[in-house]
């Protein structure tokens, strides 16, 4: 019977674990909407889409690691601007106005790293609440890493995954490309849990 239990747990586990790692918060009005760094177009799109519904009246890019082979090209006199850059000019385009976007200098190397920003930021700006836009799988750990930056700031964290990617929770075994999240955000939620995140 034991036996019998202990399978239900695991089976239950493997389903949910998805959605557990997928969870986002209900949307509220906030000071900032929060892009993360990380995909090139999704998570814009979403941050652009939540500003047009007025959910928040600025929108917040940050600067995420450019490949190493960029200084390659840049030894040769070829320079190319940050993806966070042309996105932020193509949604200009779909008639954004520039001031609306914030985009910090810092260029981050992890989510933790983001947080700490959007903390200087929150704090300086006197804001209240904030919308975290990222991927699906990465609302749990990046929920984990603001909520844990931002306490006792007051500031509340609004996660939001965004509706471009193209990720299924509940079904996150039938794709090679969902697999491989899982694989790669469970440990890092772990090493975040634990303090070993940075």
């Amino acid at each position: 019977m034991l036996a019998l239990v202990l399978l239900a747990v695991l089976v239950a586990a493997f389903y949910g674990t998805g959605r557990y790692l997928a969870a986002e918060d209900p949307l509220q009005k906030a000071d900032a909407i929060v892009v993360l760094a990380g995909s090139y177009v999704e998570r814009p799109l979403e941050g652009a889409d939540l500003y047009r519904e007025g959910w928040a009246p600025r929108i917040v890019m940050t600067y995420g690691l450019q490949e190493d082979a960029i200084a390659v090209l840049a030894a040769k006199g070829i320079t190319l601007p940050f993806q966070e850059d042309v996105v932020r000019d193509a949604l200009q385009r779909t008639g954004i106005p520039r001031d609306v976007f914030i985009v910090p200098a810092r260029v981050h190397d992890n989510t933790a790293q983001e947080a700490q920003t959007i903390h200087s930021l929150a704090v300086m700006n006197r804001w209240r609440t904030v919308i975290v836009v990222t991927s699906k799988f990465h609302l749990r750990r990046a929920g984990y890493a603001f909520r844990r930056e931002l306490k006792g700031t007051g500031v509340q964290v609004v996660m939001r995954g965004s509706r471009y990617d193209p990720a299924n929770p509940a079904r996150w075994w039938a794709t090679r490309a969902d697999v491989r999240w899982m694989l790669s955000e469970a440990p890092k939620l772990i090493a975040y849990v634990l303090g070993l995140g940075a």
